[in-house]
């Protein structure tokens, strides 16, 4: 994800064995009896809607698994369904040779459950349980609402979460600077000093962004919009609606609409021998503020963090990013019960929109430096922006701008089909958000309908070839960063298709999905810290690692989701930063072991390629639970 992060660290295993044996399961996975040679069962660790589909993964060696069988355990030891494992898809690695399903969707009634092997192979799945999906998926949802808690910035922080300081109270009088040079690979600032150009602003509160303190206008834009959109899914889900109100405040304080001014970034992530930068330290975020500085010190820029605006006062808006806070204005617009203020909401929207440049030349702003986040689309930016303004002005019984945003969606909906920048759900393309809003709008998206249901097969076409060629059904390519919220936004668009079209076809894919980045993959760990039997421990995070359980019995970053697997090539660089508390854990044997297809998996602080989290992979996975507790086999 950001590719200048640098550090790296090790801690025993000790500590992890010793969560197993609290929790009662062997962390191997591996049950050795008689006769019976070792292979290991994957599982979503979360459990299954009990009318829906439940795939398992099973892998070991070639002739273990071959005439092996499975049983489902209950709780109080008692065998409730038995078969024979499934067809082989594949081969891992070396070791683990033979992958196999077993389905397990005659299992409905509600429960916690276990799956164990026998015959000619021996192994245990984690405990999963089978409920109705909204009672599996609110408590999710719930958990990825407290990550959003341990990110805030400024002076409203969430004490209780990591014991949470109010943090960088310099940001409330911020000075701006002109937008620094950076190298290409960004890590490194080319400027000499930076050069100031305005304020003070206001830029307190809001998100960190991922495993550091800065903040940006581009993915904080992309949380709130799906955090709103997972409240009309779950509106009783506590805490949901006062983290998206938290974070589309900061935006508003982004947003000078007296200037026509949008900032993009508070912070400085890559510095040079003689500046300072926000990743030159581990620490906690309140250290930030006792730094004694002065203008022209290394550190300054770090306690006295820079501004940097999207674009000049009054001059055009880079489009994806003037869509997307659009849309959260005029989400905001829609949540709020007030008509006074939603209007105000509405209005603000209306002002950004009005500003976004339609006719951009060279590269779109998304941070300094953009090789922190690359983009290529931006129509579809423009087109949720202007559904969202349509959705939020019908609401307010304003029809006539309510028609006329109508339409520039759909144009802007046509620019992006014809567009050679297409992608899925992420952080650098929201049209599948987009599109569906436009399908759900009251003329269901008129004439362009068809190709807006054709371009939602489009996203979920590649993805789904893919997975029938991987032996662990992945649809998401894991030798690359953003494995796991690839997943989710694959998720979430195979269930947004379901609902708009009555077409299930992509609903098993979606199970399967979920259940990839919840513990059914290779590495048999869920990617959600705090969620199954077996998670992240060890973060690329500073307030997780300084202020946090090393061991995951007492508070930890809960409700974080992280890269996943990532490709091995990509392990070159170490992370090692001074100030880490060393921390690595491994589910009772090498990671190593279960590394395959290219693709490797680490716990350790410091392996940024895999364990670090962040605002837009858990803003997807929140919204993908949300839809999975509301939408199609959520019985």
């Amino acid at each position: 994800m950001l590719s200048s992060r640098v550090r790296l660290v090790a801690l025993s295993a000790a500590a992890v064995l010793a969560v197993a044996a609290v929790v009662g399961w062997d962390p191997t996975g591996l049950t050795e009896g008689p006769g019976a040679s070792e292979a290991v069962v994957r599982v979503d660790q979360v459990g299954y809607a009990a009318g829906a589909a439940k795939i398992a993964v099973v892998t070991g060696p070639d002739d273990a698994l071959a005439d092996a069988g499975f049983a489902v355990i209950d709780g109080q030891g008692h065998s409730v369904l038995t078969g024979r494992v499934g067809p082989r898809t594949g081969s891992w690695n070396r070791r683990f040779t033979s992958v196999h399903t077993v389905d397990l969707s005659a299992l409905t009634a509600p429960g916690t459950y276990r799956l164990t092997l026998t015959g000619t192979a021996a192994g245990t799945s984690p405990r999963f349980r089978v409920a109705p999906a909204r009672e599996l998926m609110a408590s999710l949802v719930e958990q990825n609402v407290r990550f959003f808690q341990a990110q805030r910035d400024g002076a409203e922080v969430v004490a209780e979460v990591l014991r949470r300081k109010p943090s960088h109270l310099s940001d409330r009088r911020a000075t701006v600077y002109v937008t620094p040079r950076f190298s290409a690979d960004g890590s490194r600032l080319q400027d000499r000093r930076l050069i100031p150009a305005g304020g003070p602003v206001d830029a307190s509160g809001g998100w960190f962004d991922a495993g550091d303190f800065l903040k940006f206008t581009h993915t904080a834009s992309y949380a709130v919009v799906q955090l709103f959109l997972a409240e009309r899914e779950m509106p009783a889900a506590s805490g949901l609606s006062a983290e998206a109100e938290y974070g589309v405040r900061w935006l508003d304080r982004m947003w000078d609409g007296t200037s026509g001014t949008l900032y993009g970034q508070v912070g400085l992530g890559a510095g040079n021998d003689d500046i300072g930068n926000d990743h030159d330290l581990w620490r906690l975020p309140e250290a930030d503020d006792a730094l004694r500085t002065a203008p022209g010190d290394t550190d300054y820029l770090i306690r006295h963090r820079p501004v940097f605006r999207a674009n000049e006062p009054g001059a055009p808006i880079s489009p994806n990013l003037a869509g997307r806070v659009v849309a959260a204005f005029a989400l905001a617009a829609q949540a709020d019960s007030d008509p006074a203020s939603a209007r105000r909401w509405l209005d603000k929207a209306a002002a950004v929109y009005a500003r976004a440049d339609t006719t951009p030349t060279g590269q779109l702003v998304t941070a300094y430096p953009a090789a922190f986040y690359s983009e290529e689309s931006w129509q579809d930016d423009l087109e949720l922006g202007a559904a969202e303004l349509a959705r939020a002005a019908r609401a307010l019984g304003d029809a006539a701008r309510a028609a006329e945003w109508q339409r520039q969606a759909g144009a802007w909906a046509r620019a992006y089909l014809a567009s050679d920048a297409k992608d899925s759900l992420g952080v650098g393309d929201v049209s599948a958000l987009a599109h569906a809003e436009l399908l759900d709008s009251p003329d269901h998206g008129g004439r362009l309908a068809d190709g807006l249901k054709a371009d939602l097969r489009r996203q979920l076409a590649d993805a789904t070839d893919r997975a029938r060629d991987d032996p662990f059904g992945a649809g998401a390519v894991y030798t690359d960063f953003d494995a796991v919220p690839r997943t989710f936004g694959l998720v979430t668009t195979a269930l947004l298709y379901a609902r708009l079209t009555g077409e299930h076809q992509y609903d098993v894919f979606a199970v399967r999905q979920r259940g990839w980045a919840l513990g059914a993959n290779p590495w048999g760990s869920s990617f959600v810290i705090g969620v199954g039997e077996v998670f992240p421990h060890c973060p690329e995070h500073p307030v997780a690692n300084l202020a946090g359980s090393l061991d995951g019995t007492g508070e930890i970053l809960r409700g974080a989701v992280v890269n996943g697997p990532n490709g091995a090539d990509k392990f070159k660089e170490d992370g090692f930063m001074r100030g880490m508390r060393p921390c690595e854990a491994d589910p009772g044997r090498p990671w190593s072991d279960f590394d395959g297809h290219g693709a490797r998996y680490v716990d350790r602080v410091g392996a940024w390629q895999t364990v670090e989290p962040a605002l837009d992979f858990t803003s997807t996975a929140l919204l993908a639970f949300a839809l999975s507790g509301s939408g199609p086999g959520q019985r």
